[in-house]
Order: C-alpha cells, then sequence, then structure tokens
C-alpha cells in the first residue's frame, strides 16, 4: 500500500482542441501509439509521489481513466479521474474538489504540454518545500515581440522582463482554494489567479520541452521529438541520428512601403519588397531550408500570415525563432549557404556584412552568401524582384 500523499498533481485534460482542428478532445490525440494524454501523465508519474487527479471530457471519462492507469504502474491508487468544465477554471475547480485531505501542495498541470520532463515537476516543488507560496516555471521571450493595431504594428515591446508561462504550476493548497473561491472572473493561468489574490508569484526555470500542443505545427514537433531514431545498421543495437540537408526558395516582388530589407541588412535609396513582413527572401529562404531539413514544416508553419507579431519582422525574428525551434528538437546548425537572384541591389561591396548579421541571428553558424544577375533572363533579371535559394546542414546536437 502506497503511503498517503501530501502532493497533488492535477492534470488538466478537458480541452475542446479547436485550433488543433483533430476533431475531438486534443487530449487524446495521438503522439505516437500513446494520445497527448498519456504522454503527460507519463512525466507525471516518474515525478514524486503524488495524487494524481485527471480532469477529463465529460465524455471521454473513460478514456482517460485507460490512460491515466497505463502511465500509473504500481500507482494506480493514486489515479482519480473527474468531468470538467465549460472552461479551464471550472476544470481546475473540479479538480480541487477531488484533493484528498492529506493534500498539501498541489501542482496544476496542462495536458497538453504533453512532453514535459519530470524534472520540471522536482523543480517546482522544491521552491515550495523551501516555503514559496506559488510557483510559476518560465523560460525568456526569445522571440521580438511588436504590439499590433489591426495588420499593422504600433511599437515594439521591451522583452528584456517578459517570460513565457509554463506548467506545472504550484501552489500552497490553502492559497490555491482561497483564491479559487473568491475569483469574480476568468483569468488565464492559475498563476493569475493567484496573484489577482494577492500573493506573490515566484519563478523558477521552465523547459523547452514544456511547449503547449495548440496547433498542427505544434502536434508535427511533439511527434518528431518522440518519433525513434534510426538504428545503426551495423550493430542494430546503438540509436543513431544523421545529419541532415534542406532546401529553401522565396521570391518577392518589388512595391513594398519603407525601405528595402534583404540578407538582413537595410539598402536605402532601393525599392522595398512586397510581403507580410520585411519581404527578405535571403532570411525566408534560410527558415524554410533549415525547418525542412529538421521536418518541422515551412515559414508558413510558423510565421504564417496568421501572425500579427510578425508584421514588418526583419530576419533576426525569423532566424532566431527558427534556432529555437530547432534546438529543441535537438538540432545545431552546420552551416547554411544561401544565392540571391536580383539585379539590385547589389551584393559584392556588403557580402561580408550581410554573412556576420546572418550568422549571429544563428547563434553563429555559418552563413554564405553569393549573388548572380540571372544575365538579365526571367522577372528577377527584368528587376521585378528578388529571389533566393538556400542550403542548409543540419548536425544533432
Amino acid at each position: 500500500m502506497l503511503p498517503v500523499p501530501h502532493v497533488a498533481i492535477i492534470v488538466v485534460a478537458a480541452g475542446s482542441g479547436t485550433r488543433l482542428g483533430a476533431g475531438g478532445p486534443k487530449a487524446m490525440v495521438g503522439i505516437d501509439d500513446a494520445s497527448i494524454l498519456r504522454h503527460a501523465l507519463r512525466g507525471v508519474f516518474e515525478a514524486e509521489v503524488a495524487q494524481v487527479i485527471v480532469v477529463a471530457p465529460a465524455t471521454h471519462q473513460g478514456d482517460a481513466l485507460t490512460d491515466a492507469l497505463a502511465a500509473a504502474g504500481t500507482r494506480r491508487d493514486l489515479v482519480t479521474v473527474v468531468a470538467g468544465g465549460s472552461t479551464r477554471q471550472e476544470s481546475v475547480a473540479a479538480g480541487l474538489r477531488a484533493l484528498w485531505p492529506d493534500v498539501e501542495y498541489v501542482l496544476v498541470h496542462d495536458a497538453a504540454r504533453a512532453l514535459t520532463p519530470a524534472g520540471l515537476f522536482a523543480r517546482v516543488l522544491t521552491a515550495l518545500y523551501d516555503g514559496l507560496p506559488a510557483v510559476l516555471p518560465a523560460l525568456p521571450v526569445v522571440d521580438t515581440v511588436k504590439r499590433t493595431d489591426g495588420p499593422r504594428v504600433r511599437e515594439a515591446v521591451e522583452r528584456s522582463d517578459l517570460v513565457a508561462a509554463q506548467t506545472p504550476q504550484g501552489f500552497r493548497r490553502d492559497i490555491l482554494d482561497t483564491a479559487y473561491r473568491v475569483a469574480d472572473h476568468e483569468y488565464t493561468d492559475d498563476a493569475a489567479l493567484v496573484a489577482s489574490a494577492g500573493h506573490p508569484i515566484a519563478i523558477v526555470e521552465g523547459d523547452p520541452l514544456a511547449f503547449k500542443i495548440t496547433t498542427a505545427a505544434d502536434l508535427d514537433r511533439a511527434r518528431h521529438l518522440v518519433s525513434p531514431a534510426p538504428a545503426s545498421p551495423a550493430t542494430l543495437t546503438a540509436p543513431q541520428v544523421f545529419p541532415r540537408v534542406g532546401l529553401g526558395t522565396d521570391v518577392h516582388g518589388f512595391g513594398g512601403d519603407g525601405a528595402l530589407w534583404l540578407a538582413g541588412l537595410e539598402w536605402p535609396d532601393e525599392p522595398a519588397l512586397s510581403g507580410h513582413s520585411d519581404g527578405d527572401a535571403v532570411a525566408h529562404a534560410m527558415v524554410d531550408a533549415l525547418l525542412g531539413a529538421a521536418g518541422l514544416g515551412d515559414i508558413g508553419t510558423h510565421f504564417g500570415t496568421d501572425r500579427p507579431e510578425y508584421v514588418g519582422a526583419h530576419a533576426e525574428a525569423f532566424l532566431s525563432r527558427t534556432r529555437a525551434l530547432l534546438d529543441e528538437a535537438g538540432w545545431r546548425i552546420g552551416n547554411v549557404a544561401v544565392q540571391v537572384q536580383a539585379n539590385r541591389p547589389r551584393f559584392a561591396a556588403r557580402r561580408s556584412e550581410a554573412e556576420a548579421v546572418l550568422s549571429a541571428a544563428l547563434g553563429g553558424a555559418q552563413v554564405s552568401v553569393s549573388a548572380t544577375t540571372t544575365d538579365g533572363l526571367g522577372f528577377a533579371g527584368r528587376g521585378e524582384g528578388v529571389s533566393a535559394t538556400a542550403v542548409a546542414l543540419l548536425l544533432p546536437a
């Protein structure tokens, strides 16, 4: 018989998954041969012995119980499954009502953060044991952040004091119970709700693997991360990951507003390229090559026209975010070679400058840039726009 735990972990798995477009509850969607929920619970049960409360859609409580028992192993007696509400806050409240009397600390975790490692649970619990009343795991914001007004950028947002919140979020039980009793409207997460009740929220380091599966691109990334590495033909025992090569192309026509941005540089007195961002065909071709090599989709997957924060964004925003995605997926950049096809601007005098800027955005990876005028042939030769082709080499991290 397991000892009665003084920690409970509420796993919120009642979301509909509308943005994922899977046609059913998100937590029940498969990553490989196991669901998002079962993957999330594996990390939960690798953490400290705790009461585990799964909050599931009322229509799928049986499926949730099956996943929970499969992940629990010898800890089946610690599993409780309850029906969620119409909002996340109502679902967490349902989980709180199922807490055992001896529980002193409560962690609230989103099942959608399916690959969260056990070590993150341990960091949050350690902070609680050290006397902190409420703990939030978070990562620094690495993307350039813009405040928008409809389809236009209004202003840049200083990101040095911004963090991206993750789960599990941890609380003393009495604080969380009281905050939920007095809550008068919906909050984006439990830390915000507890902060509204006047309690300080401490931050511990998050984990890149604790990303939230919200869109189809997120699900693709999770599937890539859990897919087995190819076996060595020599031994058939040691897994190996081989270098990968990706190809990317991009085309933009002249006719945009403002200055020309190309290869991460501003080109005074040159006509601007048209595009959702700054039309930098060089940077965009590099992004496609890098993402393609890693099997992480393409530029439209992560930087599409439905992402207003990338309106007018320059190469650094695209390339630094791409590098972060590669880091999370276990890849490092070997080198990138890109060729520009255009009559203008003339690259020879600024080639080294462009290579340095692009390399810095990729964390120092080697970038080489070449250019051709195409001898006056095609739309680029006629001066109608710019085309770029990039080849990227990725190596296992």
